[in-house]
């Protein structure tokens, strides 16, 4: 048996626990022999990870100011009123106290866990534990008041004064495989269902979590996140909290993060960093990626310019739109969003602009000069963000190119960029460029 991990896909045998059970009922509880002498209280209970729930492994006794061990194997009687060993005292072993083990009291107890299923922070107010398989298994945590009176011994009286008051006090339990671990301490117990669940969180439900945790847990939350996950996530978090995350991490998982990133949300994220940091990420990413994203960062990051970015779609004039589809398909894969279909001369000059809607509706033979409307509102790179604000909401627009002074295309803006500036976070970004 490892001693860090219990396999409980073979039965254990009998299990000695009985009715329903919780951490704060049975914490300080004296345990007895066979004969009835006291063991001790109970102190702790140190756990291991079991497949699917968390194990309890041992008991930690306090007796005489000294700390003793029990193995599960030897309880013979486990529940809120007694709790019996199958050994003697003489037989205990005595426990010294490890950052290796984790305990329930020190370790998860009034800790943070995530409700995957609610896609929020919770806490850890009390514990339940169950037979399974002849184990003593954590089968869910109390989240709710129940625990905190439970804990205080009042969770009777509570209940009567508030059934007085005509007020129901419910139960509020979240089993062990609808929660994923964030302190580091509690990496152990994560489980791979709810780490496959995560990854169908929503990036900004996801970075609404790491801003309610500590530091330290926001981190090592993050880092727990795949690398896809990771990119979308970096760039709806708060700036503060971004340099954060980024100054902790390797520059080899910076760099698959970055990769990940549309060019424009990579340039606001490298615009935080230092100039030698942001030096050393672009010289390491693909060189199209690498200039793609310099040609954004000479932008001040609160003008069109620093709010563009370079993935659209571009194509000549003179084509039909039967050749233009079969060129979508594989074109778009590069592209995060799609509105409009840009034409463009042999130097980029922007000549017009298609709706996707426009697009699909017009005949395969029709050249994209035939159906593209040349009143085109566009955006300086100098324009700041206050007036591309004004321009969307003025025309309406989901997207908008940005041209040089000669007409050249050099990229797009699209609304959810512009959502952004209407409702920005509570620090703004400081300009650098390199």
């Amino acid at each position: 048996m490892n001693s860090n991990r219990l396999n409980i896909k073979e039965p254990q045998g009998t299990m000695p626990i009985y009715g329903e059970l919780f951490l704060s009922e049975i914490l300080s509880k004296p345990v007895v022999d066979q004969e009835g002498d006291v063991l001790g209280k109970i102190k702790d209970i140190i756990v291991v990870k079991g497949e699917p729930m968390p194990v309890v492994k041992k008991l930690i006794l306090s007796s005489k100011n000294t700390l003793y061990q029990l193995d599960y194997k030897n309880i013979s009687i486990f529940n809120k009123r007694i709790i019996a060993a199958k050994i003697k005292a003489d037989k205990l072993q005595p426990y010294i106290p490890s950052d290796d083990d984790l305990l329930s009291v020190r370790d998860i107890l009034d800790k943070q866990i995530l409700d995957i299923n609610g896609a929020k922070v919770v806490r850890v107010n009390d514990i339940r534990l169950q037979a399974y398989m002849g184990y003593i298994v954590f089968i869910a945590v109390d989240i709710g008041i129940r625990g905190i009176l439970r804990r205080l011994g009042i969770e009777k009286r509570g209940q009567n004064v508030l059934k007085f008051l005509k007020f129901n006090l419910p139960h509020n339990l979240i089993r062990w495989d609808s929660l994923q671990p964030i302190s580091p301490r509690l990496k152990s117990l994560s489980l791979k269902m709810p780490q496959q669940m995560l990854e169908h969180i929503h990036p900004a439900d996801i970075a609404d979590i790491i801003s309610h945790l500590s530091r330290d847990e926001g981190t090592h939350f993050f880092k727990s996140l795949d690398v896809e996950s990771a990119a979308e996530t970096l760039s709806e978090l708060e700036p503060d909290t971004q340099v954060e995350i980024i100054s902790s991490l390797k520059t080899e998982r910076l760099i698959d993060i970055i990769e990940e990133m549309p060019p424009d949300d990579a340039a606001d994220i490298l615009n935080d960093l230092s100039r030698k940091k942001i030096r050393e990420i672009l010289d390491n990413l693909k060189r199209e990626d690498a200039d793609s994203i310099e040609k954004l960062l000479v932008h001040d990051s609160d003008s069109a310019g620093g709010l563009m970015t370079d993935e659209f779609l571009a194509y000549e004039p003179n084509i039909t739109v039967d050749e233009v589809m079969k060129r979508f398909k594989e074109d778009a894969h590069e592209v995060e969003h799609i509105y409009y279909i840009y034409i463009t001369d042999e130097n980029d000059v922007l000549l017009g602009i298609i709706s996707l809607r426009d697009f699909l509706l017009s005949e395969p033979s029709c050249k994209m000069s035939d159906i593209m409307a040349t009143n085109i509102k566009t955006l300086t790179p100098e324009d700041d963000e206050d007036i591309v604000a004004a321009t969307f909401s003025k025309y309406n627009l989901v997207a908008m190119p940005v041209v040089d002074k000669e007409g050249h295309l050099l990229g797009i803006i699209s609304v959810d960029d512009i959502i952004d500036v209407i409702l920005p976070p509570k620090a703004k970004r400081k300009i650098k460029k390199i």
